[in-house]
């Protein structure tokens, strides 16, 4: 794994003048046991790098850009040339935009401040942009982190991609006897530090108790604040080694911020060296101790009353050192294993791998697997598409898009697509497919596939559509809208209509038949000789499941047309036709079995290739089965596995026909049967789709192709 750290512009990296930010990526950095592949870049003038692995960035403003985008360009030069699995930016929102336009890694983002006052956060269209192109969120803080999640409703669905980290601090063995009378103040010497009332109160306290001192280390060129006496030494900027030696001796550590720190590494320095903080409630600092004395309202006078309370309780003093000393684990070896659990989890095993032909992927299958009917509609497509992905071992995750929505429905969300939209992103999280499959999912919002997309840039995309779509067909406009507004995000669409008999264009297009299936086509009626000669069914909508009153279906015509001109010895079995209602799910296997013969009948005028899946219930089940020549389906059947028509008279005549030649019918039913179950199955089907999909090279197994 490649690691690449970029660090603020101007960043310190350095042993002088290195600040928190250097601090916590240098110890982070020493840690690792990935180190030699980790690489920190920034840009400082100094040359006493802290680790032999940084690489300084010397960038030059160019005439009216800034600085800080030729800086980035500069860093993804060096990308370009030895590209990171991951890379992290510290402190810098504004850097993502650019970075992720040009790079494939993985991004983690980490705030050492308070997002809301940050170029590239501030905004909650800044973060909720972020949200779509940062894969891992680190904050030093909680307060941190719910400043970032301030107008963000659905936080939840992101909350695994937040983590709270604290800075880390080595902690050394600390002999308490070595402590000495000493009160510390570390910072910045400004009134946002509240360096103005501890220098007011420390007076007071060394004016009162003359055998403690106080040292104070830090500068402040902006202001200028000065404080005498003479058990007070201002020590002036120190680097980071002399200030952790100070605190093994000291034994109060006053941190008294005015303004909301994001955290405050000197409470955690201070804590490591068993020396009591003295902290306000400010931003993150009450997340440094659980063992620090807070300060509710910071002035002169109880910043005095608390200094003053640990130096007459010298029992409170030695116990409060302890237990500040033995619960802290906020050390460099502790956060730099959670920071490599996260690295870990941004790159699965299984994302280092190649996926080719005989992997076995992970599929999130969204379709309507109409739970909501109880049975009556179990034998559909959906089912047999997702029997296929199974029987090739491929680990499935299924999602009913219109059972979910129906049973989403709430005050909050009146449709239930919001949160049905919001649960394909849970289950993407969770599940982290290899290929999400849509099945007629209209209700997928453009935005979930946005989001989707940019979680894994090698996450697939297919949709299997089975409706009509001729301009002379029904729902022309409708079914073309449907299929081209998905097809845009996907790398592969199947139809079960020939693309080229299409009047547009759809790129990576592909027929797929009908498919059946081994557990649900079972009969075998050419072994038998039923009642029946030719059945027939239809409906006026499967969700509907009844005829709908005043409705009229134009295959009706054809088929009163049909039974008027044929033999009166022909035994039609029609379903949905004449008031004699549709029959569903074990219903339907029962009349189908008393069957000789069935009629592909679509609706429309025929197409090339297309078939509603009723063809693969009248092949699948044995029974002959007579296709119209216009559907071209000859391509696929010879004369000896199916029965093609000229035209309702040729029909009518061939109908009777295999009505007198029971052994020709059985014959041919019987090679249809064979031919269908063979080449078309849901196995065969699945397959084919996975393999157009992620382009896998497969010799002469597909005959339709």
């Amino acid at each position: 794994m490649r690691v690449s750290i970029l660090l603020p512009y101007k960043e310190n990296f350095s042993i002088n003048k290195s600040g928190a930010v250097s601090l916590f990526v240098n110890d982070i950095v020493k840690n690792s046991k990935n180190k030699k592949n980790t690489f920190v870049y920034g840009k400082t003038d100094e040359t006493n790098y802290l680790d032999k692995n940084y690489i300084n960035l010397n960038s030059s403003k160019i005439f009216l850009k800034s600085y800080s985008k030729e800086y980035i360009k500069k860093f993804l030069e060096f990308e370009s040339k030895n590209p990171s699995d991951i890379i992290e930016v510290h402190n810098r929102p504004a850097y993502i935009d650019l970075i992720k336009s040009n790079t494939n890694s993985k991004i983690i983002l980490y705030f050492h401040n308070d997002p809301l006052t940050m170029n590239g956060s501030k905004t909650l269209k800044d973060r909720k942009e972020l949200l779509s192109k940062v894969d891992h969120f680190i904050f030093n803080s909680k307060w941190s982190l719910n400043r970032f999640k301030v107008g963000i409703n659905n936080f939840d669905y992101y909350k695994n991609n937040f983590s709270v980290i604290y800075q880390s601090v080595n902690k050394p063995k600390i002999n308490f006897k070595n402590k000495k009378n000493i009160i510390s103040f570390i910072g910045k010497l400004n009134t946002a530090k509240g360096y103005d009332i501890f220098g007011n109160s420390i007076i007071n306290i060394l004016n009162k108790y003359k055998n403690w001192r106080s040292i104070v280390i830090g500068d402040e060129p902006r202001e200028k604040h000065f404080f005498a006496h003479k058990n007070l030494k201002v020590y002036g900027y120190k680097d980071h080694k002399f200030i952790l030696k100070k605190l093994e001796k000291t034994s109060i550590s006053v941190i008294c911020s005015k303004w909301n720190e994001p955290l405050g590494r000197a409470s955690l320095e201070a804590c490591s060296r068993g020396s009591v903080p003295i902290i306000t409630n400010k931003g993150g600092l009450p997340e440094t101790s659980n063992y620090a004395v807070i300060i509710n309202k910071l002035n002169v006078n109880n910043l005095t009353k608390k200094i003053e309370n640990l130096i007459k309780n010298k029992d409170l003093l030695y116990n409060l050192q302890i237990k500040n000393y033995k619960n802290f684990y906020f050390t460099p070896d502790f956060i730099t294993k959670k920071i490599e659990q996260i690295r870990k989890g941004l790159l699965p095993i299984r994302n280092f791998n190649i996926i080719h032909k005989n992997t076995k992927i992970k599929v999130l299958h969204i379709t309507n697997f109409n739970e909501r009917h109880n049975g009556r509609l179990h034998y559909n497509t959906g089912r047999r598409i997702n029997n296929g992905f199974i029987r090739n071992n491929h680990t499935v995750f299924t999602l009913s898009d219109r059972d979910t929505i129906h049973n989403s429905k709430a005050i909050n969300d009146l449709t239930g697509k919001k949160t049905f939209n919001e649960k394909i992103l849970k289950i993407n999280k969770i599940f982290k497919p290899d290929l999400i499959i849509i099945g007629h999912a209209d209700n997928i919002k453009d935005q979930t596939f946005d989001e989707l997309k940019n979680s894994n840039k090698n996450l697939k995309f297919a949709q299997w559509f089975l409706d009509p779509v001729t301009r002379k067909g029904p729902d022309y406009h409708k079914n073309k809208e449907r299929l081209l507004s998905k097809s845009k995000f996907m790398d592969c669409s199947f139809l079960t209509t020939s693309p080229d008999a299409l009047d547009f264009k759809i790129n990576n297009t592909f027929f797929i038949p009908n498919p059946s299936d081994y557990s649900f086509e079972v009969l075998e009626n050419y072994k038998k000789d039923p009642e029946k000669d030719l059945f027939f069914a239809m409906s006026h909508g499967v969700h509907r499941g009844v005829l709908k009153k005043g409705k009229i279906d134009k295959r009706e015509n054809f088929l009163r047309k049909l039974i008027k001109i044929s033999d009166k010895n022909i035994k039609f079995d029609l379903y949905g036709f004449s008031n004699r209602q549709p029959v569903w799910g074990d219903d339907f296997i029962d009349v189908i079995s008393n069957s000789k013969m069935g009629l592909n009948l679509s609706r429309g005028e025929p197409l090339k290739y297309y078939s509603s899946d009723r063809i693969a219930q009248l092949f699948g089940n044995g029974l002959l089965t007579f296709l119209d020549e216009k559907t071209y389906l000859n391509d696929l059947f010879s004369n000896n596995e199916a029965v093609f028509y000229k035209n309702i008279h040729d029909l009518s005549e061939k109908v009777l026909k295999f009505k007198k030649d029971n052994k020709k019918r059985k014959e041919i039913a019987r090679n249809g049967k064979k031919k269908y179950m063979k080449f078309f199955n849901s196995d065969i089907i699945s397959q084919f789709m996975i393999d157009k999909t992620f382009d896998f090279k497969q010799k002469n197994k597909y005959i339709w192709i």
